[in-house]
């Protein structure tokens, strides 16, 4: 059982009022704080959009993730009390490892996230990943390819995702060119949409993320669960 838990957790409500609030959960990356994402102005930026996207910054303490501990822990912060708040929209944004975290946690409660955007996400090791493009990409049955139990579920959940063309949860991937993890970005790349992947020159920063970030809030990003965007 994991010992760590949530480092810091950081509330920004959004100006707009009104009903049918989303709640979007941001998960840094290692290295990253959770007062970041305000400084690097991706608070900003969110609540400019025309919906009530009330926003919630978790920092989870790196050991869960080595523990494997983060899906539970990211249910007890997150799913718990949004429902508590009357929240019945749940996003998730993830940077870099944040990205895994947001995988993890859909892969062991998928019915409690209605999307999930994925910036430069982890998504296993560069030898998973190279093993992986090696042997045709995002497919169905691919986990066994990976070397850790996390990345195990990961690939499990978003090949299975990806093969049922499923609505729930919405995915979306940005990524630049240049990013150390790129190789495994542009294998899930070639599985989505166009429309739900964006692309940068750039490398795995908060230039890059920023920007990615802007380029999807322009897409019709928060759409009901079930319609196809």
């Amino acid at each position: 059982m994991s010992t760590a838990g949530i480092a810091a957790r950081l509330d920004y409500a959004s100006p707009i009022h009104g009903e049918n609030r989303i709640l979007l959960v941001m998960l840094p990356g290692a290295g990253i704080r959770a007062q970041d994402f305000a400084a690097e102005g991706m608070v900003d930026t969110t609540h400019a959009h025309p919906l009530p996207i009330d926003i919630a910054v978790v920092e989870p303490e790196l050991a869960l993730y080595l523990e494997d501990g983060i899906a539970d822990a990211l249910h007890k912060e997150i799913a718990c009390t949004a429902l508590d708040l009357g929240y019945r929209r749940v996003w998730l944004l993830g940077i870099s490892l944040g990205g895994m975290g947001a995988l993890l946690y859909a892969s062991t409660y998928p019915g409690n996230v209605e999307g999930i955007i994925l910036l430069a996400p982890f998504l296993g090791t560069r030898g998973t990943m190279a093993v992986l493009g090696r042997d045709g990409g995002f497919q169905p049955d691919r986990e066994h390819l990976a070397t850790t139990s996390s990345e195990q579920r990961v690939l499990a959940w978003l090949t299975a995702h990806l093969k049922d063309g499923a609505n729930a949860p919405s995915l979306y991937l940005g990524y630049a060119r240049q990013d150390r993890f790129s190789h495994g970005h542009r294998l899930l790349a070639d599985r989505l949409p166009p429309e739900r992947t964006a692309i940068r020159d750039g490398v795995h920063d908060w230039n890059s993320w920023t920007a990615l970030w802007g380029d999807i809030l322009e897409r019709p990003l928060f759409c009901p669960t079930g319609r196809r965007q």
